[in-house]
């Protein structure tokens, strides 16, 4: 007994400091957020008390004409091309290469270099590519005969948004590919040896061994792909800070403008608590969704 209390003290010493940091940092900020949104306040003058108004503008009336509805559309557009897109070519990738493939320790290395990138250099690079005059891109249009194709990517709205997710997607692949590699690496090699006695082919092997046996990173990769794009901000801020808008505007671009740019402190901070409870609804949702079946039949069984 006194090992077990003694064991739970010294859990509770290396646990301390974490908990301080994310207090701290974490949720003192968030209940500091909340009591702002609830005010009516530059940032200078005297704040002015005005309750849940700004809830309320946020979604219907839109005094301001922010359109933070169309901005959160946009963020779950880019999750749904991230989890249909980026995760299966992730996959792809994953499961060439850890067939041992020659090279394939250079190959990792190129495909993960765009995640330890700066988003704000990829974002530079990206203004160049899509650059109406001299970018990569129309350059290489015209090159081909199809200028009439050519266009102003980053300010147009038909193309201003998928402009920017694709290096967004881009960028994150290598990340889920690492992911997903090291865990089929640490697949038993029986497995597969029994598979290839049995006639299986590579396609039929993946399917039927590999992918059901990295289910849960791939459940974490999802939930990884989709928080991180409900909170996306870096890129759309360096590649077009919004404009034009609503078409690339995301929650965090807007709430950034309206603090900083605006002076709304009250009505930033309304949009950063919606994001709060966006990424913690997803999460809980997903984590939901994406229970195993051997996960549902414990939780049964208790």
């Amino acid at each position: 007994m006194n090992q077990v209390f003694s064991n739970k003290k010294a859990i509770a010493v290396f646990i301390l400091p974490s908990l301080i940091l994310f207090t701290v940092v974490g949720f003192i900020p968030i209940l500091q957020s909340f009591y702002y949104s609830l005010l009516d306040w530059d940032g200078i003058q005297p704040a002015k008390f005005v309750g849940f108004a700004y809830y309320k503008d946020l979604f219907i009336t839109d005094t301001y004409g922010m359109e933070f509805g169309h901005s959160v559309l946009n963020t779950i557009y880019l999750a749904i091309l991230s989890v249909c897109l980026q995760l299966p070519i992730a996959l792809l990738l994953a499961l060439i290469l850890a067939k041992g493939i020659k090279g394939e320790k250079i190959y990792r290395t190129i495909f993960f270099i765009p995640v330890v990138v700066s988003s704000a250099a990829i974002g530079l690079m990206f203004l160049r590519v899509y650059n109406p005059d001299y970018g990569v891109l129309n350059v290489f249009l015209q090159r081909i005969g199809l200028k009439s194709w050519t266009h102003d990517w980053l300010t147009e709205d038909k193309t201003s948004l998928i402009s920017i997710l694709i290096p967004v997607i881009w960028q994150y692949i290598g990340y889920h590919m690492l992911l997903m590699y090291a865990a089929i690496k640490g697949i038993s090699e029986d497995l597969y040896e029994a598979a290839t006695i049995d006639g299986a082919s590579g396609i039929r092997t993946a399917i039927s061994i590999t992918i059901p046996l990295i289910v849960p990173i791939l459940r974490v990769c999802i939930i990884f792909a989709v928080i991180g794009s409900l909170k996306f901000f870096d890129l759309v801020y360096v590649m077009t800070g919004g404009a034009p808008s609503p078409s690339t505007d995301v929650p965090s671009t807007l709430m950034y403008t309206t603090i900083f740019t605006r002076h709304m402190y009250g009505y930033g901070s309304t949009m950063a608590i919606f994001l709060v409870i966006e990424c913690l609804v997803f999460y809980l949702v997903l984590q939901r969704v994406l229970k195993t079946r051997e996960e549902k039949e414990a939780e049964k069984g208790r």
